[in-house]
């Protein structure tokens, strides 16, 4: 069986341990400076604190710095589960390494403005080896619907797993393929990684209507307000086909589980949907943030203030159409300009 290294301890990254264990794979789940009680724990008793189960037997916990020690000639899949904030420690970490390296698998969701366009996770870290290093480095991405707690536990989870290279892509998959994960090829990096980006972007909006329920007058008399979060569900789609356009990406991608699926189960858990709620209850995000949401990371948010100028760029230079993104504008005005969410229901797609 193979060796995988997987860097990041948090929920999603040692979730991801769970299906490689159950190929019987040997893991070194290396944690990061922010994971220390998490890889103390899982060194003591392979009880992972946050997602609240045991590990198996086949993970082993490491701190940080010895990353370099289990990233050798063995490992056949490296796993990247860092925050999108740690991307660049990650590289940094890697460039110390030196290479070679195994395939590269990111389950991290992001994008990067690089001045000129949008640039996928994926791109970002094959640049900087290459800039770096000189290393032409294989970077895979996941997407789909698939939350942590669930997987870590092995209900059944279907993914779409994307890169360059499909020979990289169906290995990566034979490794990972347990009978509960369920992992589907893509080559459409582009339109997968957008996809998977910008649903935690629109969750943020569907979260919006539970708000809208409960500052509501009649919301004690029963009426919800699903037809609100479907046509707000509806308007995301809409709009995501027109940044996978841009991306170069194809609508396979947006119908798929990168897309309507990812965004599905977005929208019915998870901090952006909280945080849209508290949007919807009139808060606006400084505040609901720093009140409510201190200690979370918000990935729709922190997309609509990381990408909010490169957006409204595009938009100015007609690469993107604005008019045709009202939902989009108004998210970033929400986030960006610190504003109410004000949606423009006549310029929605009709």
């Amino acid at each position: 069986m193979a060796r995988i290294v997987i860097l990041g301890a948090g929920v999603m990254g040692s979730a991801m341990s769970v299906p490689a264990a159950a190929m019987g794979h040997d893991i070194a789940l290396v944690g990061t400076h922010l994971d220390q009680d998490i890889i103390k724990s899982v060194k003591q008793s392979r009880f992972h604190s946050r997602l609240k189960v045991n590990l198996s037997d086949l993970v082993v916990g490491h701190d940080a710095d010895a990353l370099p020690d289990v990233l050798d000639a063995n490992c056949e899949l490296l796993i990247l589960g860092v925050s999108s904030a740690g991307v660049d420690w990650a590289i940094d970490r890697l460039c110390d390494i030196g290479g070679p390296f195994p395939p590269i698998l990111l389950i991290t969701k992001g994008l990067r403005d690089n001045g000129t366009n949008i640039q996928t996770f994926p791109e970002v870290i094959k640049d900087a080896l290459q800039a770096r290093l000189g290393i032409k480095a294989d970077v895979m991405g996941v997407a789909g619907p698939c939350i942590a707690g669930e997987l870590a536990v092995g209900r059944d989870t279907t993914v779409t797993i994307t890169g360059e290279n499909p020979a990289s892509i169906e290995h990566t998959i034979s490794m990972l393929s347990s009978p509960f994960y369920h992992a589907r090829a893509s080559t459409d990096l582009p339109g997968v990684e957008f996809c998977a980006a910008f649903k935690n972007f629109y969750a943020l909006a569907v979260g919006w209507a539970q708000g809208q329920v409960e500052a509501s007058d009649d919301w004690e008399n029963g009426p919800k307000m699903h037809n609100l979060a479907a046509g707000i569900f509806t308007q995301s789609l809409h709009e995501l086909k027109i940044l996978v356009a841009y991306s170069g990406g194809t609508m396979d991608s947006v119908f798929g589980l990168a897309g309507v699926g990812d965004l599905y189960v977005t929208c019915l858990a998870g901090r952006n949907s909280r945080m849209g709620r508290l949007l919807g209850l009139g808060h606006s995000y400084t505040h609901a943030k720093e009140t409510f949401m201190a200690g979370d990371t918000i990935e729709g948010a922190e997309l609509a203030k990381s990408l909010g100028p490169a957006l409204r760029r595009l938009w100015s230079e007609g690469k993107i159409p604005q008019e045709q993104m009202p939902l989009s504008s108004a998210i970033v005005g929400a986030i960006y300009d610190d504003q109410p969410l004000n949606m423009q229901w006549n310029a929605f797609v009709r």
